[in-house]
């Protein structure tokens, strides 16, 4: 494994709100990517996603933590996918930051 992939994304809707839109993102997301991507377990804790994902045939684990001003995106991704990082950041933080301006 190599070191986790971390995006923060702030955001000025509060807790509730921005737990709500993470949830149907997600929910979305099952749909949209799902040729890229498969969410194999999710559990939510609180205001905390635990996930683990498989994409290209490799693992990923990591958290989402919601808070009332930000969220914060950890994963640990497999060599493979780690050559992709930088731009799964960039690509991770723009559509965060999309679901997260306020409307």
């Amino acid at each position: 494994m190599s070191e986790p992939l971390i995006v923060i994304i702030p955001h000025r809707l509060g807790k509730d709100e921005a737990l709500r839109r993470i949830k149907d993102g997600l929910g979305r997301a099952k749909t949209e990517f799902a040729r890229l991507i498969t969410l194999e377990e999710e559990s939510w804790n609180g205001d905390r996603l635990t996930f683990q994902a498989k994409s290209l045939g490799q693992r990923a684990s990591g958290t989402i933590d919601v808070y009332e001003t930000g969220v914060r995106l950890e994963v640990t991704l497999p060599w493979l996918l780690a050559k992709f990082a930088a731009a799964a950041q960039r690509v991770i933080g723009q559509k965060g930051q999309l679901m997260l301006e306020k409307k």
